[in-house]
């Protein structure tokens, strides 16, 4: 055989078994690359780990729904004043958008119909009332549905003698509801101050991003206050810090870790051992 037939066989055999034809796209949603450590991983390895990068433990945003999840007992939530809308107090548009528009759309992605899911619940067979603020719905921001949810839910723990656990996750008051959304600041916190009067334990956890209003109220007025790694907690974020005066925060500033550190929080807790810090809590203050 000649040299050059030699090289045309070897040269097909090193071919066989690959195809020509063009090569399917790895499907989205396998992959995604983690903020705290800059790695790709497969996102079902993130999902089964509580939403928390395996590689370096970053904390990634969750809704309302799987923090419930991963909280309470299974099946022990039981939700109240679901049905409760915005009313569009100041018929409020932005772009040609009405704010009814925004919040009904803002429905497709959140758990509910606001930015907050309260109700009853029990975490290791220890009673609670639970409000679990929701950023998926319009940032997570604070109106008058949010305000009446909240406050609700101390009433009916000071009623029942319950502990109170707020779970925040908010960018602030929000805009559309002006005066009235700033309003819910001291309606929470008068209700959290009568929930006090009467010996009631809140237990408050800061999630990323708690900012704004619901910094400046309920998220800090917590008997204890627990936040989760690396979250966001602060009045103005850096964004807004640096659009208004044009400084850049320094590294670290206004997260989990500079709070506990300047004693403004208690602790910092990983997402999968709250259940059991809170119950431990519970059992420590005698509220259970």
């Amino acid at each position: 055989m000649s040299t050059m037939k030699k090289m045309a066989k070897q040269s097909k055999s090193q071919w066989d078994g690959y195809s020509l034809k063009p090569r399917k796209e790895m499907p989205e949603g396998l992959w995604l690359k983690c903020p705290g450590c800059a790695k790709t991983i497969f996102q079902k390895a993130v999902a089964e780990n509580m939403h928390v990068c395996p590689e370096c433990g970053h904390h990634f945003r969750i809704g309302a729904k799987e923090r419930i999840q991963y909280l309470v007992d299974e099946g022990s939530f039981e939700q109240i004043l679901s049905e409760l809308v915005t009313s569009d107090p100041l018929d409020f548009k932005f772009r040609d958008t009405s704010y009814k528009e925004r919040a009904k759309s803002a429905e497709k992605g959140a758990a509910g119909k606001e930015a907050m899911l309260a109700g009853k619940a029990f975490i290791k067979g220890r009673g609670i009332m639970l409000a679990v603020m929701d950023f998926n719905y319009l940032g997570g921001s604070m109106g008058a549905v949010v305000g009446e949810k909240l406050s609700t839910t101390i009433e009916k723990a000071m009623e029942d003698s319950l502990p109170l656990v707020v779970i925040s996750s908010s960018g602030g008051a929000r805009m559309h509801e002006g005066v009235l959304s700033l309003g819910q600041m001291a309606k929470t916190s008068a209700a959290l101050a009568k929930f006090d009067d009467n010996g009631g334990l809140f237990i408050s956890i800061l999630t990323d991003p708690t900012t704004g209003g619901v910094t400046a109220s309920f998220a800090m007025l917590g008997d204890v206050i627990i936040a989760e790694p690396g979250a966001l907690i602060g009045f103005a974020g850096p964004r807004t810090i640096y659009e208004t005066i044009k400084v850049e925060l320094p590294e670290g500033f206004q997260r989990a870790e500079f709070l506990l550190e300047h004693g403004f929080i208690d602790m910092i807790v990983k997402r999968k051992d709250l259940r059991s810090e809170i119950a431990r809590l519970i059992d420590y203050c005698g509220k259970h």
